[in-house]
């Protein structure tokens, strides 16, 4: 599964234009279109193809329940996923319903693109403490609601076993890491021992040649746009960082926090002691194929990537380990999740609002979790997915083990301009990371610029 967690900024902004144009364009009554048809077919638009199979099967029992209704299932990937909805929305032919991601939800309720679901929960009593703490909460705004919670992810270490076992580095080393900007901790000594250059060296050797790396200890990515998911948010956050005054729907960012800066400093400083690839040198591969090549041992991945690297087709014998413990006293992963929109011009409101419900219930979230293909966010249903997983020989405990300690999770940033910010700080941490300036400066300066977008 592709990393569903970042948004492009260029498909955001055309998306927003686009929906600028229609609003509610082709909007109609529920009552009318479903009352015309008789029979109705709702399209269901989706972009992981690992879940598709998962979505089908609910989409069949849901028929069976509900004779009247059809579920057609439209499976593209990431990109063409979302410019796709842009075309279709500016067209007023939208689907359905489709499914939603946090970093493009605020774009569609600013241009009443999606129907508030507050009403139907409200009047069929739907239970939403069923769900993994604080999902529910993510789709709501001024008591509306636009989604019920489908699953969710956090992060963790994935690493080569081979290169660990070669380096004389203990699995178990691995689970009681700790990590702090000034010298990185036994986080950073791990990086550095499983760093080789081409004579055989790692980075704890004093002839350690960091121009001639042949395997590099750790793999970072740098396309995290202003949420840094997949290593940095993490690493912030167990230093004390915050992204944002409150969340969701805050309106004064913290970029320009001391707490941030050290902690991308130290991102840095991996690169120049060559524990990790420069960004103008990295692949042109994905993180996946570069760990899958050998190139790398370890990385921060998230939970939807398990079947990448714990699945039949992985290349290397990768397993999983927790975050580092960080100078706050303990480890902090992100929780995001997914849920699945209604497109607010739709003629069959009330059909779409039976499937949304049924997607959101434990009859399609159990499936789901049978299949292994992510944690849905129906807690039953999550201990369903780690048997799933148990039974297939992967020991993935460590994703869901934030979700149990107090304080073990965040939330990422949701807010209006989502797109805008994104592209000013990618473009700050980039200057970064090319050595073009100084953190403190950069992100100081993107602070000014993302919160000068808020009035």
């Amino acid at each position: 599964m592709i990393n569903r967690k970042r948004a492009g900024a260029a498909l955001l902004s055309g998306l927003l234009a686009a929906t600028a144009l229609t609003a509610c364009g082709g909007s109609g009554t529920g009552e009318t279109g479903e009352a015309a048809k008789g029979q109705v077919t709702l399209d269901y638009w989706l972009w992981d193809d690992k879940q598709q199979a998962s979505y089908q099967a609910c989409a069949d029992a849901f028929h069976a329940a509900n004779p009247n209704i059809t579920v057609k299932i439209t499976q593209t990937a990431w990109a063409q996923y979302w410019q796709n909805l842009t075309t279709q929305l500016a067209a007023g032919e939208a689907p359905d319903v489709w499914t939603n991601q946090v970093s493009y939800y605020p774009q569609f309720v600013s241009s009443q693109q999606i129907l508030d679901i507050q009403p139907y929960v409200d009047a069929d009593k739907v239970d939403l403490g069923q769900y993994q703490e604080g999902l529910a909460d993510l789709w709501t705004k001024d008591g509306k609601r636009y989604g019920l919670p489908k699953d969710w992810d956090t992060e963790a270490i994935v690493y080569n076993g081979e290169m660990l076992d070669k380096a004389g580095v203990k699995a178990a080393d691995l689970a009681d890491l700790t990590w702090n900007p000034a010298d990185g901790g036994s986080f950073e000594q791990v990086i550095a021992k499983l760093t080789v250059d081409d004579k055989g060296r790692n980075g704890l050797d004093p002839a350690f040649d960091k121009d001639n790396v042949a395997v590099y200890g750790y793999q970072p990515e740098w396309n995290d746009g202003s949420q840094g998911q997949n290593g940095w948010g993490e690493l912030a956050a167990a230093n004390g960082f915050t992204y944002l005054d409150k969340n969701p729907w805050g309106t004064k960012f913290r970029y320009d926090d001391p707490k941030l800066i050290e902690t991308i400093g130290w991102y840095k400083a991996l690169t120049d002691k060559g524990y990790a690839p420069r960004f103008d040198k990295q692949s042109t591969l994905g993180i996946d194929a570069v760990m899958n090549a050998g190139k790398a041992a370890l990385t921060i991945a998230g939970s939807w990537t398990i079947n990448t690297y714990l699945g039949d087709d992985a290349k290397q014998k990768f397993a999983l380990a927790p975050l580092p413990v960080g100078p706050v006293g303990t480890r902090k992963s992100a929780i995001n999740g997914l849920s699945d929109a209604i497109w607010a011009g739709t003629e069959n409101k009330d059909a779409a609002w039976k499937w949304v419900k049924y997607l959101g219930s434990a009859d399609c979230q159990d499936v789901v979790g049978g299949n292994a293909a992510v944690f849905p966010a129906i807690k039953t249903s999550t201990e369903k997915a780690l048997a799933a997983h148990k039974a297939k020989g992967r020991d993935v405990q460590v994703y869901v083990d934030y979700t149990k300690t107090p304080g073990g999770t965040f939330l990422l940033p949701i807010t209006e301009h989502g797109t805008e910010v994104s592209q000013i700080v990618q473009d700050a941490l980039q200057s970064v990371i090319l050595g073009q300036s100084e953190p403190a400066e950069a992100l100081t300066k993107a602070n000014q610029q993302v919160n000068a977008l808020f009035g």
